[in-house]
């Protein structure tokens, strides 16, 4: 996540802590020689020559020609200094948190997803669906509901947030637990917490940002028992069925089967819960749509009037008709304020256009997307739509 994380996903850290990356370790030589020249240099031979058996000396291999290792925490500065104040602000043992950091390990990959493309072009909402919303979610969505319909219905019942926003959001973020993450969590923190881009606009309040999380995460283990070495997430820290932040997990996770424990990665009906109440805290209204069909009259449309909030609402139904939108008779009877959701088809195409309720403002709390909360909406309700008869409620 909780990519309000990710994707756009949110104050400031020092210019010294960004600067001051961990130094990668030298390449070794190509041909490192035979495999005891390292014990002795006196001792080491080409490695044509022979032993005293006669037989060739063994050459060693030299993983660090083709992959570099990876750089550690253990003598960066920002990382110790933070290791301590971390201690501090949350009472944890400081010996133990400065371990832990000095184990961490700087991830290139992860500095590369976050660094922005030279060129970003135009995205494609059109694209980006086709990709989200397929076959292979809609089934697993199916099966996955089936199987917790009964959870699905409480937190529905309890929140009002429908169990195919529940379902979608599940779906998008790791096809319902089959792809929760590959990279230790505590890599992934560090290094977006101290060797943040620095070509990114927002890079300290970023940097500031990861490093809360990073703190939160040590804390969570700490109380919960877990091994920071061993949990994994996604390359920004997210972690389990539903992607949680660390801070995130603390604040918004439950134990929705009471069986005295949270647990986001192997339990479906905590995470099922965790998601709803994360929403609930976030505005979420029952009974109200996400969003209604717009259309616009290019005779008298003031586009940039209407996209002045971006996905906040702050427009009544009727102050967007004056603007040049055309709403259907459901959206002019909407108690509250809509926000012109602008959904870009790259340079060939025109945009796509919706207008967004309160409840389609709450979805990008997940992740700050109007892409990302319209593909969470319309895979739940494709997955609604291929229930068997009687499977959901009307």
């Amino acid at each position: 996540m909780v990519l309000s994380v990710l994707i756009s996903l949110a104050c400031g850290y020092s210019a010294a802590a960004l600067a001051a990356r961990p130094q990668a370790a030298s390449a070794a030589p190509r041909d490192c020689g035979p495999a005891d020249a390292g014990k002795d240099p006196s001792a080491a031979k080409p490695s044509a020559s022979k032993d005293k058996a006669g037989k060739k000396a063994k050459k060693r291999k030299c993983p660090s020609a083709k992959t570099p290792a990876p750089s550690s925490y253990a003598n960066h500065p920002a990382a110790r200094a933070a290791a301590d104040s971390m201690a501090q602000n949350s009472a944890l043992n400081r010996i133990w948190v400065r371990t832990t950091l000095a184990q961490a390990r700087m991830l290139p990959e992860v500095v590369r997803a976050v660094t922005p493309a030279k060129d970003p072009g135009v995205r494609s909402w059109q694209v980006y669906r086709d990709r989200v919303v397929d076959p292979v979610r809609i089934e697993a969505g199916v099966q996955f509901w089936l199987r917790n319909a009964k959870t699905l219905e409480r937190a529905e019942r309890e929140t009002g947030v429908p169990a195919s926003v529940i379902v979608g959001i599940l779906g998008v973020e790791t096809i319902y637990g089959k792809r929760m993450g590959k990279y230790r969590v505590l890599d992934a923190l560090a290094t977006l917490a101290f060797d943040f881009p620095a070509s990114h606009p927002k890079a300290p309040a970023r940097a500031a940002y990861f490093l809360q999380e990073l703190e939160s995460f040590l804390v969570w283990c700490d109380r919960t028992g877990r091994d920071p070495l061993t949990v994994r997430g996604s390359y920004a820290g997210a972690m389990g069925m539903a992607q949680f932040m660390p801070s995130s997990w603390q604040k918004y996770a439950v134990d929705f089967d009471a069986d005295g424990r949270i647990d986001l990665f192997d339990n479906s009906k905590d995470a099922i819960g965790s998601i709803a109440n994360y929403l609930a805290a976030f505005g979420w209204k029952a009974s109200m749509p996400t969003h209604y069909p717009v259309q616009l009259d290019t005779t008298r449309l003031d586009l940039p009037a209407l996209l002045e909030k971006d996905i906040l609402p702050s427009m009544s139904p009727a102050q967007m008709m004056e603007r040049g939108a055309i709403l259907p008779p459901q959206a002019l009877q909407h108690a509250g304020s809509l926000a012109l959701i602008e959904l870009v088809n790259g340079n060939d195409a025109a945009p796509s256009y919706v207008a967004g309720t309160d409840n389609f403002y709450a979805v990008t709390r997940y992740n700050w997307s109007s892409f990302y909360a319209m593909s969470v909406i319309e895979l739940g309700l494709a997955v609604r739509a291929q229930l068997p008869a009687g499977a959901a409620p009307d």
